[in-house]
């Protein structure tokens, strides 16, 4: 009989659903609110009588709908949407979320709450609606507007933020402290976490999608995508995270795919389907009666939600440069609260650490400025123009100037200086070292259940954790040689930057010598320290250690380049998926090159004994820096060297693959020959 009274509670929640979202879209409201006022009708709270009598299963189905929920906005994450307004959405976000957590602590104390339900609080008001602005947005067709573009990047980073600060309030539920420690343990898990996954999916999980999409099937991708979501979502659980972040990351990811529009239209049915059940579930927990205790609460609440967020997000994109006009318009295009919000709430209900009325106050303070959303976005204009009327000339002529600053401060003259080239390879470095901390952290993981798995392994308990260090050191060892060779790049460019040759004349090529090799020894010996505390885990006895060693070694001889190949393969890989153009849907079947190759081109320069890059290594030649060209490969004897390293000697009689733009072209050719 159970699976009568489900199919008879799933019934009465997509009729009621069905009724009442038909009510609100005639009357031009948002449909989530229509979601929530049916799960509030069939509720148990609501007289005559509760019409769901399973509401566990109810509650199952809207786990399902978070996974759902959260994985959409993940598709609707871009990387290359966030670039453009990366300074404003960060600022703006990172003032937000600062103000309205304070505001919503102190709000919860003046209430007389206990501490736990105010620091929820201040986490519910911090974070807005991404959903309900959207379709906010599309209702009004603002959705291309610079200001919408600015508001969309500041929810993707406060996206990226919520989901930290939901695994910090999981360990600030579990223990009621948060210390410095904790902070940077939980961060620094939680990055490795998100760096691993984000770049083996960005490199793996577009190409997988990209191969499914040739058997033009519909059902197929569908089946795929929706698979990636749960294990993903699963990966999230077993670590110790939440399912909404491992949907939202894998979501994330997913958008990178070249067939994402034809994706999104599959997923539509699949998220609107589960996300209504979501919604109305969240109805089904309000209580009208706790409603209406705490009513004034809920007025105070939803006026510092609309006022704090206008002020802190208004006032961090004027920050960021940005005119007044703009910088409103976005303060009140985000002045609200949803589905992160929930999410936060259901949280601190799950660990039993808030009080009941706090999530039915969350839900009616998100009903409240998801209707008043709308209209402050329409009246934004309006707002502007009537405080520029009202402010003295003064003080307006003093804001113009200063975005006008900022504005010159941000353009640069548009040249790639050394310090850019510094700061790139920086962040590949970083990139390369959270990868080689996932692998020895999924080494540190996988020991004891190795342990319980193979009790009889050569060794034991020591020869497992040799067996495991082992294939960490060969898995790293891809990233561990980039790190070594940007290293010595990183090196090299510091000594050129520190000494100028009017400064040291004669001595330059020597004091440039012991600048470069005292970084890169200091960046080795770094390097040892991070391997060694990482490894620490899984470190064998020493005798054992030692010769593992000198297997490592003999490893790293003989299979350098094509160690070099594989990271090389990989990091172009990365760089083609974040580059590569989406298919619009239905778009016929191609494969468009990466945007770096529609706008260069190749040029094959043969080296002669009179070439001025004749006998000099790569580095020596500074040609990206000079030119911006790069050389991608040499052709030497017959053989062929692709991606050659910066310690590669151009010889003469060699072939050389230069790429670039044609201005860029031309400047490597004049400076080689």
């Amino acid at each position: 009989m159970h699976h009568i009274t489900f199919l008879q509670d799933l019934s009465v929640i997509m009729i009621i659903a069905a009724v009442v979202t038909i009510l609100f879209r005639q009357m031009k409201q948002p449909v989530v609110l229509g979601y929530i006022l049916a799960g509030v009708i069939i509720g148990p709270h609501t007289p005559p009588y509760a019409l769901i009598e399973d509401k566990h299963t109810i509650e199952t189905l809207s786990e399902l709908g978070v996974i759902f929920l959260m994985f959409s906005l993940g598709l609707e994450f871009n990387l290359k949407k966030l670039t453009k307004v990366g300074a404003t959405a960060l600022i703006a976000a990172s003032a937000e979320i600062v103000l309205m957590i304070w505001a919503g602590y102190h709000l919860g104390q003046a209430f007389g709450w206990s501490t736990m339900d105010s620091v929820f609080l201040g986490a519910i008001l911090s974070i807005s609606s991404t959903t309900i602005i959207i379709k906010a947005l599309e209702e009004i067709g603002k959705t291309k507007e610079r200001f919408a573009q600015m508001i969309f990047g500041t929810l993707i980073v406060e996206d990226i933020l919520a989901i930290l600060m939901i695994a910090m309030l999981s360990g600030f539920a579990s223990t009621g402290s948060l210390g410095m420690g904790d902070i940077a343990l939980t961060l620094g898990k939680l990055s490795t976490f998100l760096g691993v996954l984000l770049i083996l999916g960005l490199i793996l999980v577009p190409r997988l999608l990209n191969w499914v999409a040739k058997f033009k099937s519909n059902e197929m991708l569908l089946v795929t995508v929706v698979g990636l979501c749960f294990g993903v979502s699963l990966l999230a659980v077993k670590l110790g995270y939440s399912v909404a972040l491992g949907a939202f990351l894998i979501g994330a990811i997913i958008a990178e795919a070249r067939h994402i529009a034809h994706i999104e239209t599959l997923m539509h049915p699949v998220r609107d389907l589960f996300s209504a059940v979501f919604f109305v579930s969240i109805g089904l927990l309000i209580d009208p009666k706790v409603l209406m205790i705490h009513w004034v609460a809920i007025l105070i609440i939803t006026v510092v939600v609309i006022v704090g967020k206008v002020l802190s997000c208004g006032l961090g994109t004027f920050v960021a440069g940005n005119d007044m006009k703009t910088s409103m318009r976005v303060g009140m295009g985000l002045s609200q609260i949803g589905e992160f919000s929930f999410i936060i709430a259901a949280l601190g209900l799950t660990l039993k650490v808030t009080s009941d009325f706090l999530y039915p106050i969350t839900v009616a303070v998100s009903a409240l400025t998801t209707l008043s959303t709308p209209y402050l976005i329409r009246s934004s204009d309006s707002v502007v123009n009537g405080m520029t009327r009202a402010m003295p000339s003064g003080v307006m002529n003093v804001l113009d100037a200063y975005t006008t600053w900022v504005g010159k401060l941000g353009s640069g003259n548009g040249k790639k200086s050394p310090s850019m080239f510094l700061r790139k390879w920086g962040w590949q470095i970083l990139l390369n070292v959270i990868l080689i901390a996932g692998v020895f952290i999924t080494a540190a993981f996988m020991k004891e259940h190795v342990e319980k798995a193979w009790p009889d392994a050569p060794g034991g308990y020591n020869g497992i954790k040799g067996m495991l260090w082992l294939g960490a050191m060969i898995l790293s060892l891809p990233m561990l040689i980039a790190i070594v060779r940007k290293w010595q790049a990183f090196g090299m460019l510091v000594s050129e930057m520190s000494v100028t040759s009017d400064a040291a004349r004669e001595n330059t090529v020597p004091l440039r010598s012991i600048i470069s090799n005292i970084v890169f020894i200091a960046g080795c010996a770094g390097l040892f320290l991070i391997i060694l505390l990482l490894s620490s885990a899984i470190l064998p006895s020493r005798n054992l250690l030692i010769v593992l060693a000198l297997v490592l070694v003999v490893l790293t001889f003989l299979l350098w380049r094509t160690f070099v190949r594989v990271h090389t393969k990989a990091q172009f890989a990365l760089y083609e998926t974040l580059n590569e153009a989406p298919l619009p849907h239905h778009a016929p079947e191609s494969h468009p090159l990466p945007s770096l190759l529609r706008h260069a081109e190749l040029l094959s320069l043969t080296i002669s004994p009179t070439s001025a890059a004749a006998g000099k290594v790569i580095s020596e030649l500074q040609l990206r820096t000079l030119t911006g060209a790069s050389i991608v490969g040499i052709e030497r004897n017959g053989e062929n060297l692709i991606n050659p390293g910066i310690s590669e000697e151009v010889r003469i009689g060699d072939s050389v693959l230069l790429i670039g733009s044609t201005e860029q072209i031309e400047k490597a050719k004049t400076l080689m020959e």
